[in-house]
């Protein structure tokens, strides 16, 4: 049995993995979605940091874990590698950061905007529309999970975690692998490959659906983190 970790992007929510954490304990494994500081903004990348380490020693004390790192939880995944005991990293749809790299640097200096422009010309939508969180993230929605977002209040999160430069050297010496959804309209496939190649020197695994393809198509994302 694995004890998976699940650590959300912005927003900070551990709703988010609603959908997956069943799918993984029917698959025999466990798993402890945590919640992050995302409306506070005193709390920086420590504090996030702190919120998942408090998380695994209150329900997965002394158990081996795998992080499961969503978008910007790629800045924090690495920084508790040296507070409990992390088998793997694996990153979905990421944020891969460089040492002294600010979060807030991070989209710029991986050519992010260039990269969502071009895409959304390949598929045919207007570049230059208003930003829409809908056709960003939950065009791969069925209509269940559609209203259940579109019911709730947007989640909040401060800009204070994206001002604290990556404090690492380097990337901690724990495996790690890296999903990239096909159809990440926020991250596109191809500028994930170019980054995670550049960063991390390893290769990107695709998987189904968009940006939130933990929300959107749980069943993939557990039979990839659960594969021997």
């Amino acid at each position: 049995m694995t004890t998976f970790v699940l650590i959300p992007g912005a927003g900070g929510q551990a709703w988010f993995w609603h959908r997956l954490v069943p799918e993984l304990r029917s698959r025999g494994h466990d798993a402890v979605a945590v919640d992050l500081p995302a409306g506070d903004d005193t709390a920086g990348l420590a504090a996030y940091a702190d919120a998942i380490v408090d998380t695994v020693r209150r329900e997965a004390p002394d158990r081996p874990v795998v992080l499961v790192a969503q978008s910007m939880g790629g800045l924090v995944a690495p920084l508790v590698c040296d507070r409990l005991p992390v088998r793997e990293i694996v990153l979905l749809n990421a944020m891969t950061p460089a040492p002294g790299e600010t979060g807030a640097q991070w989209w710029e200096n991986t050519g992010q905007a260039a990269a969502a422009r071009a895409k959304a010309e390949r598929d045919g939508r207007d570049p230059d529309a208003p930003f829409d969180p809908v056709e960003v993230f939950f065009h791969d929605a069925d209509p269940d999970l559609l209203a259940e977002v579109t019911a709730g209040p947007e989640p909040a999160q401060s800009d204070r975690p994206f001002r604290d430069p990556w404090p690492l050297p380097a990337w901690p010496d724990v495996p790690t692998r890296f999903l990239a959804a096909r159809d990440d309209r926020l991250f596109p496939l191809e500028m994930q490959r170019r980054v995670v190649a550049e960063r991390l020197g390893v290769e990107v695994e695709e998987t189904p659906g968009g940006h939130l393809s933990a929300l959107t198509q749980p069943a993939a994302i557990a039979d990839l983190l659960t594969r021997a």
